[in-house]
Formats: structure tokens, C-alpha cells, sequence
């Protein structure tokens, strides 16, 4: 794995998290869609990546392409509403966003799923989580990003423009709306030399 760059903007010391909403900027993707985008809402987000990425249960996929069998290009891992988070800052950032986000979603935020791209070849495809109630409801699905910048870009599943968005360095990116049904997004493969990130992803009760 490339070695984390640090960023001269993320601050020392224990990771603290800015107030939600301050700095958060929405961008409507169409009349049904959203995403809000918070630059660094968590500050000595460089020193909390050091500490997940040693201490979470990372492991590999392989997933059936075609007619072969291929190793899936990051390390995931997953913690389901009941289980301890790997720092508590990051217990902290789901009850905010819970919090910040109610009237939206009374359900709250439950589970943490999170990525570990290794370097500028790891990536994941077009997709959008519609597993659960957002295959056809409304829903929300809040990225928590440290580490290295990464493009994440959305596109309409029916066609048109997309939208880019550079994520790390405790960047908050939240997808509303119909975003997960009618959008779908992508980290693509980065040509230039690239350190790792880690997404650190919150959702509603059974989504995927």
C-alpha cells in the first residue's frame, strides 16, 4: 500500500469533528436528487485513518466476472448497528448525522461499512446501494472520507452529464433523495500516482 500523504490543512491532535451544517453545501442533482458536501468536517482525520486502517478486520473479496473469477480492487470491512466502531469519533459522526438528518431519516444512521483503497488502482464500479429500502424509497447514505483525495463521481441511471466530487482529509459527502435509485456512483481507477483512503460509509437500517 502507497504511503498516506498528509494533509497540511488537517490539523493535530485527537480527531474532532466541526459543527454538521456550518460549511455544508447541497448540490441538486436533479428535482428529486441531492448531495450535501462538507469539506473537512472531521479535522486530524490523517491520524484517525492511521489508526483504522491498523485495527479494523480487513479483508479481500473475489467476485464471479463473467466466466472467471477476480479479486474485487479494495479491502473492505463491516460493522453491523450493534457492533463497537473502531475509534469513537466515528460513533460520535454517526449520532450526528442521525441527529443532523432526522426529519429526513427517523430511522437513523446504523451501520458502517468502509473501504480501504490501497493506491490509484483500487476502485469501485457504477453502482448505487438498493439493497433494503432504498431499492424503493428515499434514503440516505453519508461518506466519511479520510486519507488521499479520490474522485467520486455520479451519473443519472437514465442517461446525462455527471457530477464529480473530490473526497479526503475528512471530507462528508451525503446522497439524498432518490439519489440511490435514479443516480448511481463510482470511484474510478486514478492513472496518477495516488496514496490510499478510506471511505467510511454510514446507512439507514438494512441498506446495502
Amino acid at each position: 500500500m502507497s504511503a498516506l500523504q498528509s494533509s497540511l490543512f488537517d490539523g493535530d491532535g485527537e480527531p474532532t469533528l466541526a459543527p454538521l451544517g456550518a460549511g455544508l453545501l447541497r448540490t441538486r442533482l436533479d428535482a428529486r436528487s441531492w448531495v450535501d458536501h462538507q469539506l473537512g468536517w472531521l479535522a486530524g482525520s490523517d491520524a484517525l485513518f492511521d489508526d483504522v486502517v491498523r485495527v479494523a478486520p480487513w479483508r479481500a473479496e473475489r467476485r464471479q466476472m463473467y466466466d472467471r473469477v477476480v479479486d474485487v480492487p479494495r479491502l473492505v470491512c463491516w460493522y453491523d448497528a450493534a457492533a463497537e466502531l473502531p475509534h469513537p469519533v466515528l460513533a460520535e459522526a454517526r449520532m450526528r448525522l442521525s441527529a443532523y438528518y432526522r426529519r429526513t431519516l427517523p430511522e437513523g444512521f446504523a451501520t458502517a461499512g468502509m473501504c480501504l483503497y490501497r493506491d490509484g488502482r483500487d476502485s469501485v464500479a457504477w453502482h448505487g446501494d438498493t439493497i433494503g429500502r432504498a431499492r424503493t424509497e428515499d434514503t440516505l447514505v453519508a461518506i466519511l472520507s479520510l486519507g488521499t483525495p479520490r474522485a467520486l463521481v455520479l451519473r443519472p441511471r437514465a442517461g446525462g452529464p455527471s457530477t464529480r466530487f473530490l473526497l479526503g482529509h475528512g471530507d462528508l459527502l451525503v446522497m439524498g433523495g432518490a439519489c440511490q435509485r435514479e443516480w448511481e456512483h463510482a470511484v474510478p481507477k486514478s492513472a496518477k500516482a495516488a496514496g490510499p483512503r478510506l471511505s467510511i460509509q454510514f446507512r439507514p437500517p438494512g441498506v446495502r
